[in-house]
């Protein structure tokens, strides 16, 4: 498990990667982040969300599908490995390798065919896939941060790069 303070166990691929962060003190402000975010991931792309127990990964995910319609429960994968979730005609896979043992269990479960170039994947835990799960375009990174929590927002990919540059132009939004 991670502690409160540490940051991401995996080194992103771009050295030179854009990154910045973004305060949010309670749930609303994560629903908040996932509303604004959502329109912005693009088929193909992969978020690593990283964090320890309870630190908004599904909760961001939660929020993520709601904006864009998503009616039906969202639940963490934890136990499943993923989630399936069918969205304007987007895939959008919701991993989560907590309990993997070894990276390996990535391949053994056939997990790779999910990474398309018409599906979205957010992965929770990632470093327990090492060297299996593709890299990501963003990475978000949460850190308990008194009652709230700080979010570590990195683009690793230049469709990573596009995505949070129009997010960070457009934070906050109005009316926040």
């Amino acid at each position: 498990m991670h502690s409160p303070n540490s940051s991401p166990v995996h080194p992103l691929p771009v050295p030179s990667a854009h990154a910045f962060t973004l305060d949010l003190p309670d749930e609303e402000a994560t629903a908040t982040l996932g509303r604004e975010l959502a329109p912005l991931l693009k088929p193909g792309m992969v978020v690593w969300l990283d964090g320890e127990l309870g630190a908004g990964k599904t909760t961001l995910t939660r929020a993520l599908l709601r904006a864009l319609g998503h009616k039906g429960p969202v639940k963490s994968p934890t136990y499943t490995l993923v989630e399936v979730y069918v969205v304007s005609s987007i895939y959008w896979y919701h991993f989560d390798f907590y309990r993997f043992n070894h990276p390996e269990e990535f391949e053994d479960a056939g997990l790779g065919e999910y990474f398309r170039d018409d599906a979205v994947c957010l992965v929770e835990w990632p470093e327990k896939a090492a060297g299996h799960v593709p890299p990501p375009d963003v990475a978000l990174v949460f850190r308990f941060a008194g009652d709230g929590r700080q979010l570590e927002l990195v683009a690793a990919s230049e469709k990573g790069r596009a995505c949070l540059n129009t997010l960070q132009s457009r934070w906050p939004p109005a009316g926040n």
